[in-house]
């Protein structure tokens, strides 16, 4: 089928659930999104054997997480017909679709980005087209044909979710040429392209999360976030912890904490050496050590690490672009850095961001206010998770942000939107605008 008859399939879906109204459309995310959640396993078993990235565990848990965490805010939220009135402004807001989305998909989220982009396209009666990755599109077509089957379940056309079953490059760009909006989940090359479709376009900036740790917070408490920002899918996820950036004074019990937590700390130069030359070749992510478990990237390295060991954490001595340790690690590898004064920490981090991943994410552990203010003002990103492992920057049900699958970097990640994509960004809206009282009387400046 090409790309034309798909989206012409599309439309002919959308036109069959114009009428819907808001419980049937949360009808369709309900049977959706629980149909992911049942299969989870499954699902995350076929992602490990056809992309060999992460950990089983933890992409079951994703699935899971992402199933309940979306739904959860989407449903009760108004997305049809009439959205919001505003007496006092004199404003009543109506929603409507913005049309056929694409959605280019990665090779390490092949469930949950469909999954997610899908319930919010549908949440405002859109349709949606993925192109997967090709790595991964066995996960992804059957993640979709779950999707399809319970729309179904319910009288919905299935058409309304489809995906190219044999991808490429050329199919990709034809895809994003021929759709009203896309939202492009992958690297800079890609969500360039989506840019210079001629349509509008919703794109990510890569993460390199940055997290601090304040004198005042439990070193014990961090050392356990950060293993689980850390470790979470063997680090593949965007929002995944990078750098532990400490207390000089605090460096032994930081490092002995870590240890206690699974993680493997290496100091010695001579590993740390090798450790690097594995990670990257020619100061880029070594793909074969994306995504792959602790050990394995020690044994190919040659360093003794403990067999369970969660993470590796490498001290090192400098930051930016002097330390190849501060880049993005799609690996869970964790940069340990010590600092003297609280400013000086957020400088580490500042630095580590514009070598790469300005406009994502970081993370503090600290009880001050003063502190988490000073950080989000110097900090160039869109989110700072305070207290909590650094995965939560795509939503969680413990902090306010959007639960999403694509995490907007604003103007320093190149992107759109410097917050998390939500069903709002894909809805077109009307205002209808009544009059009222003159809100000054022509000379505003008395």
């Amino acid at each position: 089928m090409t790309i034309e008859e798909m989206v012409q399939q599309a439309r002919v879906a959308m036109e069959k659930i114009s009428g819907y109204d808001q419980a049937q459309v949360d009808e369709m995310l309900y049977v959706i999104s629980k149909a992911v959640f049942d299969q989870a396993e499954p699902l995350a078993v076929l992602a490990i054997e056809e992309t060999r990235l992460g950990r089983l565990d933890h992409k079951i848990g994703k699935n899971q997480g992402m199933a309940t965490n979306i739904f959860a805010s989407l449903k009760n939220k108004p997305s049809v017909g009439v959205i919001k009135e505003i007496p006092e402004e004199g404003l009543i807001e109506i929603a409507h679709p913005r049309g056929v989305i694409g959605s280019v998909t990665p090779t390490t989220n092949p469930t949950i980005t469909p999954l997610g982009n899908g319930l919010m396209a549908l949440k405002g009666k859109n349709a949606m087209i993925v192109s997967p990755h090709p790595r991964s599109k066995k996960t992804t077509k059957e993640t979709i044909e779950l999707m399809r089957e319970a729309l179904v379940s319910v009288g919905a056309p299935r058409d309304l979710l489809q995906v190219i079953e044999e991808p490429s490059i050329e199919l990709s760009q034809e895809l994003m040429k021929s759709v009203d909006l896309i939202v492009a989940t992958g690297g800079p090359g890609l969500v360039k392209s989506a840019y210079s479709s001629g349509h509008p376009a919703y794109g990510v900036g890569p993460g390199n999360v940055q997290a601090i740790l304040d004198r005042d917070f439990d070193v014990e408490a961090a050392a356990e976030l950060s293993v689980i920002g850390r470790s979470f899918d063997n680090g593949i996820v965007c929002a995944c912890q990078q750098s532990l950036i400490y207390p000089v004074e605090k460096e032994t019990e930081v490092l002995e904490a870590l240890r206690g937590k699974q993680a493997a700390v290496i100091t010695d130069q001579a590993e740390l050496a090798k450790l690097r030359d594995t990670l990257f070749i020619d100061g880029k992510a070594n793909p074969a050590m994306i995504g792959q478990d602790p050990k394995v990237i020690a044994d190919e390295a040659g360093v003794e690490i403990p067999a369970d060991s969660q993470i590796i954490a490498v001290k090192v001595d400098a930051v930016g672009k002097a330390e190849l340790f501060c880049k993005e690690k799609m690996a869970p590898v964790l940069a340990l850095k010590s600092y003297d004064s609280f400013e000086e920490a957020v400088a580490f981090a500042r630095e580590n961001l514009l070598l790469e991943g300005s406009g994502h994410s970081a993370g503090l552990f600290s009880h001050t206010k003063e502190h988490q203010v000073y950080a989000g003002e110097v900090l160039p990103v869109s989110r700072l998770v305070i207290n909590q492992p650094t995965i939560d920057a795509g939503g969680s049900p413990a902090n306010g942000l959007n639960p999403t699958v694509s995490l907007g970097c604003g103007s320093w990640g190149n992107n759109i939107i410097s917050e998390n994509l939500t069903y709002t960004h894909l809805i077109n809206i009307s205002r209808i605008a009544m009059p009222i009282p003159p809100k000054h009387d022509g000379n505003p400046w008395d």
